[in-house]
């Protein structure tokens, strides 16, 4: 009987699965961008996590979604006369931020009850796929806490700190189903050595910081201030006086846009210093493979650096803002996906060997 061939179909459909679900987060991301630059994030001002996932059906019901909206700070503020019509483009987009959050779940959750009954989930795994359950159970409380900050008297946007939670927990979430995809992959790959397995594992870190860092730039609509570069302001450096005018002094790493604006783009240089000596390091002492992807890795953060630089130059537009969130994306990915691989083989047993976690496993007395 050929184990290997139905091990490596096993393991081909788990890593399937995983990209897949991976692949929803980024749209989800791209659309809560979205929501975010329309302004559509506190069209609905209840968190219904299971009725929720029912749009408005009638008018009846439009009319008393949009008399719920009309009682909210950012109404009366910004959108004071808004039409029915106008509403429901802004509801539109959160609603279907929503529904993608809803669809993620399923789409993993229902496949893991499936593999688990199978017996194709070892231990390792099923420890990992835990804890991103538990973390996109968190990542759900943390966006209703986000938004219900946007609702409170005054207020017409949600809280940046909070937003840039919810963007880095998203990442974070990202981060963890490419590795565990990656690591899903069969035969034999040289690793990398340990210093280069180090760096390879820093860069997808420094990543999740600069990400966070961006959720607080967009949160805060840092990007619409000291629209130059390499300046800001005619300085390379602003004044500390600018950069901590806030009091308490803390506060200036949330509120104040030219710090914001500041810490964003020195960890972009600093993203990108790492990631070319790291390649350097890889050309010269690693791998072949090790090196070509450390190469992807800087191909990616330079695209990346060169979409946040245009996109700061032209005011944020829409359309490069999207693409500069979306395309952090795929620098986490790469560099997630690299530093996985860096540390050597994936599997390489027949899944049948590897101790199972499911119901295959209670009967054959494998737990």
């Amino acid at each position: 009987m050929d184990m290997s061939g139905t091990g490596e179909r096993r393991s081909g459909a788990m890593r399937t699965w995983l990209y897949v679900v991976a692949a929803l987060v980024i749209a989800m991301v791209a659309v809560g961008g979205a929501t975010r630059l329309t302004g559509s994030g506190l069209s609905i001002t209840e968190w219904r996590p299971v009725t929720g996932a029912i749009p408005p059906l009638s008018e009846a019901d439009w009319a008393t979604e949009f008399a719920k909206y009309k009682d909210t700070p950012q109404y009366n503020i910004l959108n004071q006369g808004m039409g029915l019509s106008a509403f429901k483009v802004l509801y539109g987009w959160e609603w279907g931020h929503r529904f993608l959050g809803r669809l993620i779940g399923l789409v993993f959750f229902l496949p893991l009850i499936v593999f688990s009954w199978q017996g194709r989930i070892s231990r390792r795994l099923g420890l990992g796929l835990l804890g991103l359950g538990v973390l996109g159970g968190f990542q759900g409380a943390i966006g209703w806490i986000m938004v219900a900050s946007g609702l409170q008297p005054g207020m017409t946007a949600v809280a940046p700190l909070k937003l840039a939670l919810h963007l880095t927990t998203a990442s974070l979430i990202l981060a963890g189903l490419v590795w565990l995809a990656a690591g899903e992959r069969r035969g034999v790959l040289t690793p990398a050595p340990a210093r280069l397995r180090m760096t390879a594992l820093a860069l997808p870190i420094l990543v999740l910081v600069q990400i966070f860092l961006g959720g607080l730039v967009a949160g805060s609509h840092a990007g619409l201030v000291y629209n130059t570069w390499p300046s800001m302001d005619g300085h390379l450096v602003p004044p500390l006086d600018s950069l901590f005018a806030i009091r308490p002094w803390i506060e200036n790493f949330v509120d104040n846009h030219a710090l914001v604006q500041f810490d964003h783009r020195v960890t972009a240089y600093l993203v990108f210093v790492v990631a070319v000596l790291h390649a350097i390091d890889a050309r010269l002492t690693g791998p072949a493979s090790t090196s070509g992807r450390a190469m992807g890795v800087v191909i990616l953060v330079l695209a990346q650096m060169g979409l946040g630089i245009a996109t700061l130059l032209l005011a944020v537009p829409l359309w490069a803002a999207l693409a500069h969130q979306v395309l952090a994306m795929a620098v986490l990915t790469m560099a997630t996906v690299h530093a996985r691989l860096s540390r050597g083989s994936g599997l390489v047993k027949p899944a049948a060997a590897d101790p199972p976690v499911g119901f295959e496993g209670l009967a054959g007395g494998r737990i």
